[in-house]
């Protein structure tokens, strides 16, 4: 068809977590322009199964950019050129024909590889099961406006909240770090009044968790803030460091 395209794919394999891997090349022919990223790997994993050979794992779900699981370094950038995209949503239009096109997993020692260009992220589970949430019983639905809230509050708590969890700050961090992670999961409540109650228990806890999965320490280069697919601000990080101190200095 005309227009299509044919790429050359450079592909970290790797079998399981215990074993080295390594590049392997593969050729992605006749690729539509509309086709998303993820869609182009599944056809080339179709020629693989075909000729007897291992498909390339990779993480996907919803496929609609809001779940974070098509995470995926592309030509040395988290989720691929564009800004503001994840990979599932990343079409191949980006590319041209002929491109060699680079894919590695996540990079991180709290990240480790399962398998190709799978990586176990349940660092930011745990990251989040050490308060991301709100224990008390709330009951059943208040009305509407019950409890007043500034508008640029609500706003901010929205925006944080929109964090999908990918762990592309952590990919493009030198450090590794995933405090634009951890402080969208916190702001997300000390904004609002609901979250108030635990707030500093909360942060002390989930900054815990951070630190004991492995993270490294901020850098300040605001690359998490550059890669991430949703915009979040490190003005949360910020946040983040005023709610620690104040949990620190109350003691609690």
């Amino acid at each position: 068809m005309s227009g299509n395209m044919n790429l050359t794919l450079k592909v970290w394999r790797q079998k399981n977590v215990k074993e080295s891997g390594r590049f392997e090349t593969y050729t992605a022919k006749n690729i539509s322009p509309d086709m998303s990223f993820l869609e182009m790997l599944d056809e080339v994993n179709e020629d693989l199964i075909k000729g007897g050979k291992d498909p390339i794992a990779f993480d996907h779900d919803c496929r609609e950019g809001i779940c974070g699981m098509c995470s995926m370094y592309i030509n040395g950038r988290a989720h691929g050129p564009v800004k503001g995209v994840t990979a599932c949503q990343l079409h191949m239009r980006s590319f041209v024909d002929g491109d060699t096109i680079t894919i590695e997993p996540w990079r991180a020692a709290a990240f480790p590889v399962l398998r190709d260009l799978v990586v176990d992220r349940t660092s930011f589970e745990r990251i989040q099961q050490a308060g991301g949430y709100v224990s008390v019983n709330t009951g059943s639905a208040p009305d509407a406006n019950a409890i007043p809230v500034p508008k640029d509050n609500a706003d901010e708590a929205f925006n944080s909240a929109a964090c999908i969890g990918c762990g592309a700050c952590v990919a493009a961090c030198v450090n590794s770090s995933a405090m634009l992670f951890l402080s969208a999961k916190v702001s997300q409540y000390a904004l609002l009044p609901q979250g108030r109650v635990e707030a500093k228990r909360r942060v002390a806890n989930m900054l815990k968790a951070h630190d004991d999965a492995g993270f490294g320490a901020c850098t300040n280069t605001e690359a998490c803030e550059a890669e991430c697919p949703k915009g979040i601000s490190v003005t949360n990080i910020g946040r983040l460091n005023r709610e620690f101190a104040a949990a620190s200095i109350s003691g609690e």
